[in-house]
């Protein structure tokens, strides 16, 4: 049973007890009347802190909503980021692989935010140069960083 219903539940029990209550005049000074008037009144009471308690709840729910979606968006952010990165790397072993001088096996190309690195042998200078280039004209490189090292054959 939720808690709201269990309030719930206890309210009505509480205001019945109270009626019955109320017609057993056990105040001896009191009226049947003054006695209903006084188990209303509480049960009004009652019943504005089920209210208050209710929309407590439901603040809290709303707020842990709101923290649940945020945090969803920020890890559907950054799997982008990681699909982005892997397909930065992809397209650009791939145009490596498309140069004669270049062996796309032998060089090891590295992502992350967008940022290029390679590293492993190139057989020239000219060769280093392209492969920075080739890099950089992937759609989504900010920026690389070569590491190749020259070593002819």
């Amino acid at each position: 049973m939720k808690p709201v219903q269990q309030k719930i539940l206890t309210v009505a029990s509480s205001l019945a007890m109270l009626l019955a209550l109320g017609a057993c005049d056990r105040a001896g000074d009191r009226t049947a009347g003054q006695q209903i008037d006084a188990a209303t009144a509480r049960t009004e009471s009652t019943a504005k802190e089920l209210q208050r308690d209710a929309k407590d709840a439901t603040a809290s729910a709303g707020a842990a909503i709101d923290n649940a979606v945020d945090k969803t968006k920020a890890m559907g952010a950054s799997a982008s980021e990681k699909i982005d990165d892997a397909l930065i790397t992809t397209e650009v072993k791939a145009a490596i692989a498309t140069d004669k001088d270049l062996s796309a096996i032998k060089i090891d190309v590295d992502t992350h935010d967008g940022v290029v690195t390679l590293s492993g042998p190139a057989p020239t200078v000219a060769a280093k140069a392209r492969a920075s280039e080739i890099a950089r004209n992937v759609k989504g490189v900010n920026s690389v960083n070569n590491q190749l090292t020259i070593k002819a054959g």
